[in-house]
């Protein structure tokens, strides 16, 4: 196993997890398979406690983990699927280490933080990176819990070559270098170097390369590299975050003074228009090459066959595109890319993947003609606390090649009560504004009282004037309630998370959830839901079921203490909102829609698709949604009988 860490200095925010994706992004079109680590230095066990607000979104895995956004980023980039495992937190560690203290398994010695905090640390990164997370390994398991949750083991029937153990395994730091809370993981990334080797072990940093009266300053990462360096950590790459391409007497000057080799292993990661862009430029800078040599990557046998670490064609390739950004010549790019006849010939038998990864970042920037989505959220002050969401509307949107507008509505400005706030009106009316102007609307989750009664308004604007609509667990919910409040004539149908004395509690706490701990008490995980009514009253299919290549079943992910009342699913279905997909035992709700002789696109998800959401592979609710909004969605569903 080879081990690359990524740390960051300066300030936090430059981008390690775009930069750690992009990485192994450009490693799988070498021919390597990759797992990917986050270390948060917090005290916290994870992430699921955490306020939107402060943290960003949390981002739940196949086994019910709730994680940092970044592992978001790995799974997206990289196509795989990862476990509550690779998130590590000072709380986990921590933890596990006075569990067994608890336990005597210390036999009497005094615990420390060195030796046994830093060599659990190091055991659970060896453990982990040796975790199968690609979509054909480790996906067999012995039996599933009485709550449908995959059991941590794998089944020893599973098939061999089904099991494909990663060839790097990519490690975050988060925070910066510096930070006390850090200082312990950086202490066991010392250590765990030589106990893995050098030739497996390469340590990368993220620094800031700030422009001052228009000179690149290298102070900053000067300075980061000292403080890494003070702990016994020397990098072998650099990556420069700078809104302009670095120079090159900025990158000779950051080489002699932080001890790397030479201004080669100083890469510029500067601001480029997508992030799909960013693997293509760490391969244009022949990041590939430098890792392959310190990692002594052409010496395995087992990659014999597998691994090309010449990349020249695309290497010239992407040279070729990153200059013509931008320019006239771009267009020729653009052209050559739509039409997929590059001679693949020229690039020695160069990834597939890596082409189409190339197309799809460069048709991104050719997209002009736009699709307006409004987003009612009640954390709209951090946009980051709908990042999954964000990322499946512009994978969507690339899937029906159209520039994304994103527009935002803070759900409690769309309510009645807000308008008659004193200096509420004018929120109020922009609100309703936005609204009006939507192309198609997206709902997402969320907790608590504030902004619910917006959320239910929307639906039901978007009910009433045919406006595509999707609405995401608690956005699902208020699909619900406003249906049965204003066709079926109960007037009081709320949710009991806001009204426990609602005489139509239509959505209701789930009997089997913890009501006194918060953390990892929900309904975590994938399960799976099946379509078990395909067909509407007027014969017609379901839409949901359409956008999923007409599936019987299907996998997604959830988080959510609240559910559709079983005891009203059969008003509520009746009077027209068809429950489309139920979990397998027939007893829970998972999706709804409006038949599409009523509604162009009306559709509520309980789960949340927006966590399996690829940049080829878009998630289906969001694509129909797109499509719906673009006016494109007749022309699908006839096409995919």
């Amino acid at each position: 196993m080879k081990y690359i860490v990524v740390t960051g200095g300066v300030v936090s925010g430059l981008g390690k997890g775009v930069t750690i994706s992009s990485m192994g992004r450009m490693l799988q079109g070498c021919g390597l398979r990759v797992t990917s680590i986050k270390i948060d230095p917090y005290l916290n066990v994870d992430a699921g406690t955490m306020s939107p607000f402060e943290h960003g979104e949390t981002y739940v895995l196949n086994d019910g983990g709730e994680t940092d956004l970044d592992l978001g980023n790995y799974e997206r980039f990289l196509s795989i699927s990862l476990t509550s495992d690779h998130n590590i937190t000072t709380g986990k560690v921590y933890r596990k280490v006075i569990g067994k203290e608890r336990r005597g398994d210390y036999l009497g010695k005094t615990v420390q933080v060195v030796p046994h905090i830093t060599n659990e640390i190091q055991d659970w990164i060896e453990e982990v990176a040796y975790v199968p997370v690609d979509d054909q390994g480790n996906r067999h398991w012995d039996a599933v819990d009485e709550n449908g949750v995959n059991a941590a083991t794998p089944s020893s029937s599973a098939d061999e070559k089904d099991v494909r153990v990663a060839d790097v395994c990519l490690i975050e730091v988060g925070g910066t270098v510096g930070d006390i809370e850090s200082s312990v993981f950086l202490e066991a990334l010392r250590q765990f170097q030589f106990r893995v080797g050098p030739s497996n072990f390469c340590l990368t940093f993220v620094s800031l390369v700030p422009i001052m009266g228009e000179e690149q300053k290298t102070k900053p990462t000067q300075h980061g590299v000292r403080d890494l360096r003070s702990v016994g950590l020397s990098p072998t790459v650099i990556f420069c975050r700078c809104k302009e391409v670095l120079e090159e007497s900025t990158k000779n000057k950051i080489a002699s003074f932080c001890h790397v080799d030479g201004p080669s292993c100083v890469l510029s990661v500067h601001d480029v228009n997508n992030v799909y862009h960013v693997p293509l430029l760490l391969l244009e800078q022949k990041l590939h090459r430098i890792l392959a040599e310190k990692l002594q990557l052409s010496s395995i046998p087992k990659l014999e066959g597998r691994l090309d670490l010449t990349m020249n064609g695309l290497e010239e390739k992407a040279t070729m595109w990153n200059l013509c950004e931008g320019s006239v010549a771009n267009e020729k790019v653009l052209a050559m890319l739509a039409s997929g006849q590059e001679d693949l010939d020229t690039l020695g038998g160069i990834s597939r993947s890596m082409i189409d990864w190339a197309r799809m970042a460069f048709k991104l920037d050719g997209f002009h003609v736009s699709v307006k989505i409004v987003i009612v959220g009640k954390y709209t002050g951090l946009q980051d606390s709908y990042l999954s969401v964000i990322k499946s509307l512009k994978h969507a949107s690339m899937a029906v090649e159209r520039k994304l507008d994103l527009i935002w509505v803070e759900a409690g400005h769309l309510e009645n009560d807000f308008e008659g706030d004193s200096g509420g009106e004018e929120e109020y009316k922009a609100a309703w504004e936005k609204m009006k102007s939507a192309d198609g609307v997206v709902v997402p989750g969320g907790f608590g009282t504030r902004g619910f009664n917006g959320k239910v308004a929307a639906a039901k604007f978007c009910r009433e004037n045919s406006v595509p609509y999707l609405g995401i667990c608690l956005g699902f919910q208020a699909m619900v309630v406003e249906y049965s409040r204003n066709m079926l004539g109960w007037e009081d149908a709320n949710s009991t998370e806001f009204d426990e004395e609602t005489k139509n509690p239509v959505v209701i706490f789930m009997p089997e959830i913890d009501k006194e701990n918060m953390g990892g008490t929900m309904r975590l995980g994938s399960r799976n839901t099946a379509f078990t009514h395909s067909k509407h009253d007027d014969g017609s299919p379901s839409i949901a079921q359409i956008m999923y290549k007409n599936a019987s079943v299907v996998s997604e992910r959830h988080r959510h203490r609240y559910e559709v009342n079983p005891e009203r699913v059969d008003a509520i279905h009746d009077a027209g909102l068809k429950f489309v997909g139920r979990d397998e035992t027939g007893t829970r709700m998972e999706i709804a829609e409006l038949p599409r002789s009523k509604h162009p696109y009306y559709v509520g998800c309980q789960y949340h698709p927006e966590f399996k959401s690829r940049p080829l592979n878009p998630s289906p609710p969001f694509h129909g949604l797109l499509l719906a909004a673009c006016g494109m969605i007749d022309d699908y569903a006839s096409n995919s009988k």
